[in-house]
């Protein structure tokens, strides 16, 4: 099964929204949840266990379960003021994955100050996430074992135990983009918003490639 972001979700009443970003034991290597922005509430994601999710025709994800029941689960973003070395949640069931930076305190002088300048509190949208485990999302970084960015995730493949057996590397320019099927044996490590390969930016432009075609519906 092919779990590629930014996906259409749809359930077994009518479609929910899309994938937004996939929550994954980094141990086993192994999805747990996928991570579902309904279409009717912006900016609420809702985290949906991978037993769930079925095979679907290559177009969308086919979840097992109604558009109300995946509205039920629980929610994964959070916010908070917090200051610049404060954890987000201390939570013993929940983990922090992907966090923005939403609000920057006041400053007043020329240019843009380090982090260290910060006196106040910052505005921080963060997710939960099953303690010990980690989110990765489409714009989540790929980089190669000698420390270079190589791209983004576009996507994982997985078996019917829910094992990731490949993840999608989408890499280039806007015009120029590429998708490597990378297997998962050549990962490194993944970390929230981040994952490694055990292979150098050389080996990677060596692995096979295809052009990605992706199109604006008209209008857009």
């Amino acid at each position: 099964m092919r779990l590629e972001l930014g996906r259409q979700v749809r359930g077994t009443d009518d479609v929910v929204g899309e994938l937004a970003d996939l929550v994954v034991d980094p141990i086993k290597k192994r999805v747990t949840h996928l991570v579902v922005k309904p279409r009717q509430d912006y900016g609420v994601t809702h985290l949906v266990p991978i037993e769930h999710a079925r095979p679907g025709d290559g177009t969308e994800i086919q979840l097992d379960c109604t558009v109300n029941e995946v509205l039920g689960m629980p929610q994964v973003e959070e916010f908070a003021y917090l200051q610049l070395d404060e954890s987000p949640t201390r939570d013993p069931d929940w983990d922090v994955g992907v966090t923005r930076v939403l609000a920057l305190p006041y400053y007043e002088g020329e240019g843009f100050p380090s982090a260290a300048g910060f006196g106040g509190d910052v505005g921080v949208a963060y997710d939960r996430v099953p303690k010990g485990e980690v989110e990765v999302r489409r714009t989540s970084n790929v980089m190669s074992k000698d420390g270079q960015y190589v791209g983004d995730v576009d996507g994982f493949l997985v078996d019917d135990g829910d094992q990731i057996t490949h993840f999608v590397l989408e890499r280039g320019h806007l015009w120029g983009r590429r998708e490597v099927t990378v297997p998962i044996g050549s990962v490194a490590k993944v970390e929230s918003d981040t994952v490694t390969v055990d292979l150098t930016k050389d080996e990677i432009g060596e692995l096979p490639s295809h052009k990605i075609r992706r199109w604006l519906p008209f209008g857009e």
